[in-house]
């Protein structure tokens, strides 16, 4: 546990050194905006005071750009614009998915409801639109249209994955092969990040795949970790029994008819104690798909590892961040 909880810790304090800017820069951005109704401010606020802390976009444009000898003052606008962008992108799929709460914490829809969070997502789309644009415009020509490209691809893509998602909402026996594609898709972002960041470090095209690959894995492995997290909340969990696909280890795990039957029994009931809880996370854990899906997961970072040896900076950094998505699994 001391080794866990001291990697968790080099990872937070490495995100925030390296995102703390670009995020305070958004976070401004949102506070200065007085042009629009108090009820969708109030709501911006909250977000970004107390429910909205996105350093990994940021940290990860930094690392990538360093990574090829770039300078990663130069990532520092539009990691401020990821960060308004994937807000936007949080924000309305909460409202798809009704979800108002995460992590303990109301989400915007869960406090303000779905036309202020609506509208409040509309907000951050715009305003980091703007600010994509604004910081492309001082780069070269080529550069620029290759980052403008690369995000509206990224954030179609992401777009597509909820559409599909919604086709597969609350279906107990969905192949989890089904949902690991989605998953794959929702990645997109991340390989958008590592390849602008490489592309403003002005990376050889080799360079710039391999991190983007990187980008592609290691947001793969987040979300299936935020699945398993998702595990250790009853109140999320129930959620996304009744509102969303189901976390993909419990989609594994329901590949064994008797472990579903048990789990099922646990879930409907209408207030689900801590014990239950571990209960309902051994009777997944122990099951043999759910450790071959771990199993793939290791194998995933082992490779994306051993591709970044041709990365001649930030390696260790880079490891650091594959290697906590398998933490405590």
């Amino acid at each position: 546990m001391k080794a866990s909880k001291k990697l968790m810790e080099q990872v937070q304090i490495l995100l925030k050194k390296r995102g703390q800017k670009a995020f305070e820069i958004a976070k401004d951005a949102i506070l200065q905006e007085k042009n629009i109704d108090e009820h969708v401010y109030e709501a911006l606020r909250y977000f970004i005071e107390e429910s909205w802390y996105n350093v990994q976009h940021p940290a990860l444009l930094s690392l990538a750009c360093e990574a090829v000898g770039g300078d990663p003052k130069k990532t520092t606008a539009i990691g401020a614009a990821m960060v308004l962008l994937t807000g936007a992108a949080d924000i309305h799929d909460d409202i798809i998915d009704e979800s108002k709460i995460k992590g303990s914490k109301l989400t915007i829809f869960g406090k303000f409801g779905k036309e202020i969070a609506l509208l409040a997502g509309d907000a951050l789309l715009f305003k980091g639109l703007t600010f994509l644009h604004k910081a492309c415009k001082k780069l070269p020509k080529k550069q620029s249209q290759g980052i403008l490209n690369i995000t509206k691809q990224a954030f179609f893509e992401i777009g597509s994955a909820e559409a599909k998602e919604t086709i597969l909402k609350r279906k107990y026996d969905l192949a989890p092969e089904k949902y690991c594609k989605v998953i794959e898709m929702k990645g997109a972002i991340a390989e958008a990040t590592a390849r602008i960041g490489a592309i403003l470090g002005n990376g050889t095209p080799k360079q710039v795949e391999i991190l983007g690959h990187y980008g592609r894995t290691l947001g793969v492995l987040m979300a299936i970790r935020y699945d398993f997290i998702d595990l250790f909340e009853p109140d999320e969990l129930k959620n996304r029994l009744k509102n969303e696909c189901l976390p993909l280890p419990l989609l594994y795990a329901f590949k064994d008819a008797q472990k579903q039957r048990e789990i099922l029994l646990l879930l409907e009931k209408n207030k689900i104690t801590e014990q239950e809880t571990w209960k309902i996370i051994d009777l997944i854990m122990e099951t043999k798909q759910v450790r071959n899906l771990i199993k793939k997961m290791r194998f995933l970072v082992k490779d994306e590892k051993e591709q970044l040896n041709y990365i001649k900076r930030n390696r260790i950094e880079l490891k650091l961040l594959l290697q906590s998505a398998l933490e405590d699994l």
